[in-house]
């Protein structure tokens, strides 16, 4: 389990295809202090295997679900990447509960200033998603929690949802959000507490 709380910003070193899937390499310091051979580390908010570990980097493999469901496929050598450990039991629970099990991505739609360092972050979420969002309530946008501060229908046929956010100045300057650009795909996790109660309502009913 993670918190949505971005430890550091990674940087891939190599993206290499295999007959199935593809195996990362991502250069970091932080998130290896205390992992192990088969740790957990959330990249842009997708829990991975860290495997082949050394001082500076970690390597993951990719399976064909992974790379279909979220946007680490569309990393290059030089991309920078969200990176969190798991949470421990003494750990504090500052962002909210994430599991690193992306639902979908979403599109980015604009990242304009406000003013002071601050951001009004909008993001194209697929419909089905839809359900999970309320006003105020968690999203996790590449790995990191945030907190809804808008949601409105898009334009089109489509109906999928756009989320709006608060990104604050120590949010943008350290997390990828300031390298992302309209149009970038944005790995998207629902609040995992909606699902559960969700499914309960409807046992019942």
């Amino acid at each position: 389990m993670f918190t949505g709380i971005i430890e550091e910003l990674g940087t891939v070193v190599s993206v290499e295809p295999r007959s199935a899937g593809s195996r990362l390499i991502i250069r970091c310091r932080t998130v290896l202090e205390d992992a192990s051979e088969g740790s957990s580390i959330a990249v842009n908010g997708t829990c991975l295997t860290a495997l082949a570990l050394t001082p500076d980097s970690f390597s993951a493999d990719l399976a064909p679900e992974t790379l279909a469901r979220t946007n680490l496929g569309d990393l290059r050598p030089g991309s920078r990447v969200n990176l969190e450990r798991p949470v421990t039991p003494a750990t504090r629970l500052s962002g909210h509960i994430v599991q690193g099990h992306v639902d979908a991505t979403g599109e980015l739609i604009s990242l304009d200033a406000l003013g002071d360092g601050n951001w009004w972050l909008k993001v194209r979420v697929p419909r089905a998603l839809d359900r999970y969002l309320v006003h105020k309530g968690s999203i996790t946008i590449d790995g990191i929690g945030l907190t809804i501060a808008g949601l409105e229908s898009a334009p089109g046929a489509a109906k999928d949802a756009v989320v709006s956010v608060t990104i604050i100045p120590h949010t943008y300057a350290n997390t990828t959000l300031g390298f992302a650009k309209p149009g970038s795909r944005l790995n998207i996790e629902a609040d995992v507490l909606a699902k559960h109660i969700e499914k309960l309502l409807a046992a019942r009913e």
